[in-house]
């Protein structure tokens, strides 16, 4: 489920207080006291496991999850009429079965969305992500969300936490390369393509801890989103912008990625 093993890495100590990992057929998650919230979300993607998943009807109810407390995740009344979508992590569009995609609603793998980023380019992420699997036989495939700490936003009786930004982190084990998709969590929804070592500086979680940095440097030739986002040069460009970005406080580079992602 995990590339080479190794679980997704939360680096900042005070983000690590009050989590819980939780494991299914299909995926895992980190879930947070914090933002009521999964962390991130992991899943060995596989071609064999998208011909299972597209036979399978979609079908599910998003439930609460009871490994948890109630303290650990939103409840259903959390998003009634809070003007924001359920937004999954790890996909029912990538569920081998029906009781893997069943899991897929647990509102541990969910996060507030806004509607035109969930039903627009997110699904676009996630359909390019699915062809990049198709075509290599298997990647690795860590998403999560991103908070701004000075500006978060929170829905209901819960004051369940609002990203500022999704993201989905990719490994490919067989072309040895790596990318991110982040996607800005407005109504106008724009999304880029950035390096993984961008992503661990603005976010604080390393997706895939057990891949070597190198890697994690660069930006492989990522598959398109159906909405054409802007896509972030790959190469000095990226790195002059990982050097100036993780030269600050961490709470500062979330915000400069939102202002980037709104030019």
């Amino acid at each position: 489920m995990f590339a080479h093993g190794a679980a997704p890495a939360v680096l900042r100590e005070t983000a690590r207080i009050g989590t819980v990992q939780l494991c299914n057929e299909a995926y895992a998650v980190l879930a947070s006291e914090t933002t009521r919230g999964p962390l991130w979300s992991a899943e060995d993607l596989t071609e064999e496991n998208l011909e299972i998943a597209d036979r399978t009807r979609r079908q599910g109810q998003f439930f609460l999850d009871t490994r948890l407390p109630a303290t650990m995740q939103a409840s259903l009344d959390d998003y009634r009429s809070s003007g924001y979508d359920r937004g999954h992590m790890t996909p029912s569009g990538d569920a081998p079965g029906a009781v893997a995609q069943q899991q897929s609603f647990l509102l541990s793998n969910i996060v507030p969305q806004t509607a035109e980023l969930n039903r627009g380019p997110w699904e676009g992420v996630e359909s390019a992500v699915r062809g990049w699997a198709r075509q290599e036989g298997e990647i690795f495939v860590v998403t999560g969300p991103g908070y701004d700490p000075d500006h978060t936003q929170t829905i209901g009786r819960g004051r369940i936490s609002v990203p500022a930004v999704t993201w989905k982190a990719i490994y490919d084990p067989v072309a040895e390369g790596t990318g991110v998709y982040v996607c800005l969590n407005t109504r106008q929804p724009t999304c880029k393509i950035t390096s993984v070592a961008l992503l661990i500086q603005l976010v604080g979680i390393d997706p895939f801890p057990a891949v070597p940095a190198s890697l994690k440097d660069h930006v492989s030739a990522m598959p398109p989103i159906r909405e054409t986002p802007e896509r972030l040069s790959k190469e000095p460009a990226s790195r002059e912008l990982l050097r100036e970005w993780g030269s600050k406080a961490a709470r500062k580079a979330l915000r400069a990625l939102v202002k980037a992602l709104v030019q």
